[in-house]
């Protein structure tokens, strides 16, 4: 496994319900990430159709593994670069049901997935209109680390990053469609998941006006003691290149251990206490 990686945090804007014109901007965007050298290319939540599509998601959706998935594979093959990025998934069982997951492939094929376990229904927000909540978190051994998996509200929930980084998370990759409305929000829970975790997360979002709602970009790359290393812009398209550097997290381990201190016994405490609000 590499001790130093290099990503790309590919803040794009995507067309609505336009699967080709979509993969095809990966496939350039991910081209470019190997220019520069990168080992990791990571597109927003939803970057294969975009997030405002509705009733659409029905004909949008495909299994995984499946068509786009495979194009995508394609682009890791040729490339050598890891890919992450997001699509509605549709079951293999029923065709109403539908996830929204995440997808991360390599250069030998497809890796693994995560479905989105907390689905925002409320506001501006309908998730649970249309999908189905995922029921685990996801952490994957790869050449590149060991990579956890979130989608956005996901990292509302601290539960989320903490299983993924109890089983073995260095990276923690948070993929968003998040609007301008969500904003601070997002710039406090992203360092706060990465300090209380020692842990680096990388955090991409979804840029431009779907329907009304604008996508505020931000994407970053926060260290295991909640620093910013780098942030992209606001408002508008943006393709930063940064270094993981795994080292890092030996001593940020030591200096704030709060995973030697965790209380188990609290979870299934947390548990009831849930159970009854």
């Amino acid at each position: 496994m590499k001790e130093k990686i290099k990503l790309a945090l590919i803040q794009m804007s995507t067309q609505r319900e336009n699967k080709k014109a979509n993969l095809k901007k990966i496939e350039n965007l991910t081209a470019k990430a190997k220019t520069h050298g990168a080992d990791l290319a990571i597109f927003p939540e939803l970057s294969l159709t975009g997030y405002v599509t509705r009733d659409q998601l029905y004909e949008l959706s495909e299994t995984i593994p499946g068509p786009s998935t495979q194009k995508i594979e394609e682009f890791s093959k040729k490339t050598g670069l890891h890919i992450i990025f997001g699509m509605p998934e549709v079951s293999e069982k029923t065709r109403a049901t539908l996830y929204n997951t995440a997808v991360l492939v390599g250069p030998d094929g497809f890796i693994g997935k995560y479905r989105k376990m907390y689905l925002p229904t409320h506001s501006v927000f309908e998730e649970k209109r249309y999908f189905r909540a995922g029921y685990d978190t996801a952490t994957f051994e790869t050449p590149i680390g060991k990579i956890g998996l979130c989608i956005c509200y996901d990292l509302f929930f601290p539960e989320v990053t903490r299983l993924a980084r109890l089983r073995g998370a260095q990276l923690i990759v948070a993929i968003s469609a998040s609007p301008a409305v969500r904003k601070n929000y997002f710039e406090i829970i992203t360092a706060a998941r990465a300090l209380e975790n020692t842990a680096f997360l990388a955090y991409v979002n979804l840029v431009g006006v779907q329907e009304g709602l604008q996508f505020w970009g931000g994407s970053r790359l926060i260290g295991p003691t909640g620093d910013i290393i780098i942030k992209a812009k606001y408002d508008e398209e943006d393709f930063i290149i940064c270094e993981v550097n795994y080292n890092d997290l030996r001593g940020t381990e030591v200096f704030i251990p709060t995973l030697r201190d965790l209380r188990p016994e609290l979870f299934e405490k947390l548990k009831k206490a849930a159970e009854n609000i």
